[in-house]
This record gives structure tokens, C-alpha cells and sequence, in this order.
């Protein structure tokens, strides 16, 4: 068995069951592993500490299987992994009202690199890992005896698999995929998804709760939802009795998409105002028109994936919040995001803090929202809680 020695005072974080184990930590590397192969991980004095997934190509150099000396990782080992993930969701989701949500969390389900979302009976997996790269077969087959899907399409296609060594990749892996958009059920409200193009795994599964609790404060009010996508928290508030909802969109396609979704849900158009165009430049011709709103949604798509992008994106938050703010009735309510991994919750509240501070309104937090339960994070784990939400009222 190859080993991976790590420098003496490096086990710390190992022996916390962080499940990753950067180039820096590594002392020596007994043989010669294949990328992601598994390696039997131990500190300076030889002791053993975990068996991990090497990675020859990544700064993060192993990705860690099991802290059990016992464990094998063989294709048994990744069966009860995901069974343990496949029940766990089986006590989070109501199939009656939800068909479509998030199977596998990757590091937060203990198989780091792995993503499987379900869409009715689709499975769609991303795998952003050398470990997860090197037992893609035995995984597919473990998904099929468990799940028994009509199809699993895999979407690949995603930068990070570079850092890996690993170059992107789409396709179906067994079944039958559907070539057009779907129909998924959340919450009771419909959505077309296009499980080949859209964004992600095609829908933003992680903003369930968050586009419900939407759903909830929007009666009678005027809605603005920005970056809409293909129109989640529009129909949300629209279900919830929202008054007027206008939505921005860079993107011709989302656009399109979100329309068909409104009228699956409302059956017209009604109430409803659309723009195609970069959202930036669109809140400032907004604020410029004085238009205002009961209610701002910010959802941006990632600005900074590492800390190291994250002074740079914050200037990016800092605009769309401070607009955000300006086209705010008195006493209306923010919603605003991040899902920037390089964005901690912190430096996200002081960026909304600042936004206020320049927009001169006095504001309170009250709701932080997050990613909903079926992307869970583990305790060991922080870096799972990268979506952050904050819920602002500002003074009358």
C-alpha cells in the first residue's frame, strides 16, 4: 500500500476529520500512485491517520475516504455511503410535493467529489474529484442497483475538474436522457429544467427553502428579482400573491424559460415585467427611473470561488446591494446572496453593512438563510456552507 507522510505538526486538521490534505502538509510519498488511487495517510511518526484518494495534480494533494485503519474502499464501501445519503434524503424530501433535489453533497455526505442531484427519475452526476474520477464505473453501477433510474446523464463540464488534471466531460453514463426540458415538481410549483444546458445540474436546487420562504412574505407586494434565471423566486412570489414581479436576466434562454414557468404555474403573464440585459447596468437605469419595490431578491451567480477572489468580488456584492437598498420602498425587504466559497458569512454581512451604510438607509437582519437540508454540511466541514442569505428590513 503506497503512503502519504505528512510533515510533523501537520495532522492536526486530519486528526479534526477535515477530509482535506493540502500539497503543503506532505512530507514524502512512499511509491508511485495512480491519480486517485487510495493512499493510506499517516504523520511524521508513521502513525496511521486516515486512507485518502491522492491526487497528484491538485493542491489539495488527497481527499480523505475513511479515518478507519479497518475500512477497505472498495465498491462496498461506496454502496453504504450512498445508501447512508439516499435515506437520509428519504427523511428530508416529501415525494408527493417535490420530485426534484439534491441526492449526494459530495464532502458533507463523505464522498468528496461527488454530486447527484435527482430530477424525477434522472440522476445527474458531477464529479470534481481524481478520487470519484478513478470509481466512476463502480459508482454508476451502485447508483443503478439502488436507485434504478430511467437514465443518468453526467455533467462534468465544470472548471474545477482542471485543478484536478481531469478535463471536462458530459454524457449519458446508462439509460435514457430527455433531450428537452423536464417538468419537476418543488414545493407543489412547477418547473422546466434542462438537464443538458441549464446552469449547474439545470436548477438551483439549493435555494428550495429560500425561494418558499419567499413565497411566504411576498402577499401584495411589488417584487424585484435579479439575476431571475429561469424564474425560481418569480414563481414563488407570483404563488404567494405577490402584486407586480420584474425580473432580470442577462441570459435570452433563461428568460424564455422563466416565462414558460410562470404561465405552467399562473396561466398568464399577467403582472409580470421581463428584462434581458446585465443586471448592473440595469439596477442603475432603475434607480435612475425611480423605480422602487416591497421587495429586492439578489441572487448573483459566483463571484469569488476561493478567499483569494474574495476582496475582488466584494466589490461586485457591494454594488448590487447598494442598489438593492436604493430601490427599496421604505420599510422593504432585501433578499440577498452569495455562494462564493471565498465569502464567509461574515464578510458577507459587512458587505451588506457597507451597502446600507453608502445607500443611507438604517437596516435590520432579520432571517439568515442558507442552502436547503438536502446539501447538508458536515461538522468537519465548513467549507459546505457556501451559500449565505440574508433576509433585511429597512426603516420607514
Amino acid at each position: 500500500m503506497v503512503t502519504l507522510t505528512l510533515k510533523k505538526g501537520r495532522e492536526k486538521a486530519v486528526l479534526r476529520h477535515h477530509p482535506w490534505i493540502f500539497s503543503g502538509a506532505v512530507q514524502s510519498l512512499s511509491g508511485e500512485p495512480g491519480s486517485g488511487e487510495t493512499v493510506a495517510v499517516r504523520d511524521s511518526g508513521g502513525n496511521f491517520l486516515a486512507w485518502g484518494a491522492y491526487s497528484p495534480k491538485s493542491q489539495i494533494r488527497a481527499r480523505i475516504w475513511s479515518w478507519d485503519e479497518g475500512q477497505s474502499i472498495n465498491p462496498s464501501f461506496f454502496e453504504e455511503r450512498i445508501r447512508t445519503a439516499i435515506k437520509l434524503r428519504e427523511t428530508l424530501i416529501d415525494p408527493q410535493s417535490t420530485s426534484a433535489y439534491r441526492l449526494i453533497h459530495a464532502e458533507s455526505d463523505r464522498l468528496p467529489g461527488l454530486i447527484v442531484d435527482r430530477y424525477n427519475e434522472t440522476l445527474v452526476m458531477q464529479i470534481l474529484s481524481a478520487g470519484i474520477e478513478h470509481w466512476r464505473e463502480e459508482i454508476t453501477d451502485i447508483l443503478i442497483k439502488l436507485i434504478n433510474p430511467n437514465g443518468i446523464y453526467e455533467r462534468s463540464d465544470v472548471a474545477v475538474r482542471g485543478l484536478e488534471g481531469l478535463e471536462e466531460r458530459v454524457g449519458a453514463l446508462c439509460g435514457k436522457i430527455p433531450q428537452r426540458p423536464i417538468l419537476i415538481n418543488e414545493n407543489g410549483i412547477k418547473f422546466k429544467v434542462d438537464l443538458l444546458g441549464g446552469q449547474k445540474t439545470g436548477f438551483y436546487l439549493d435555494q428550495r427553502d429560500n425561494r418558499q420562504f419567499c413565497r411566504a412574505i411576498a402577499q401584495d407586494k411589488s417584487v424585484l428579482n435579479c439575476f431571475a434565471y429561469t424564474g425560481g423566486f418569480t414563481a414563488y412570489a407570483l404563488a404567494g400573491g405577490a402584486e407586480s414581479v420584474l425580473s432580470i436576466d442577462s441570459s435570452v434562454e433563461a428568460i424564455h424559460l422563466a416565462k414558460e414557468n410562470v404561465l405552467l404555474n399562473q396561466g398568464s403573464l399577467e403582472n409580470c415585467e421581463w428584462i434581458v440585459g446585465d443586471v448592473f447596468k440595469e439596477l442603475r437605469t432603475l434607480r435612475d427611473g425611480g423605480r422602487q419595490f416591497d421587495l429586492v431578491i439578489l441572487d448573483p451567480p459566483k463571484f469569488a470561488p476561493t478567499a483569494s477572489q474574495a476582496k475582488q468580488a466584494a466589490r461586485g456584492y457591494k454594488d448590487i446591494n447598494l442598489y438593492g437598498f436604493k430601490l427599496l420602498k421604505p420599510g422593504g425587504t432585501l433578499m440577498s446572496f452569495s455562494c462564493s466559497g471565498g465569502i464567509d458569512e461574515l464578510f458577507f454581512q459587512k458587505i451588506v453593512a457597507d451597502a446600507a451604510l453608502d445607500a443611507e438607509v438604517d437596516a435590520q437582519i432579520l432571517y439568515r438563510l442558507s442552502q436547503s437540508p438536502d446539501h447538508p454540511t458536515h461538522l468537519a466541514f465548513p467549507e459546505g456552507s457556501y451559500l449565505k442569505g440574508l433576509v433585511v428590513r429597512t426603516g420607514n
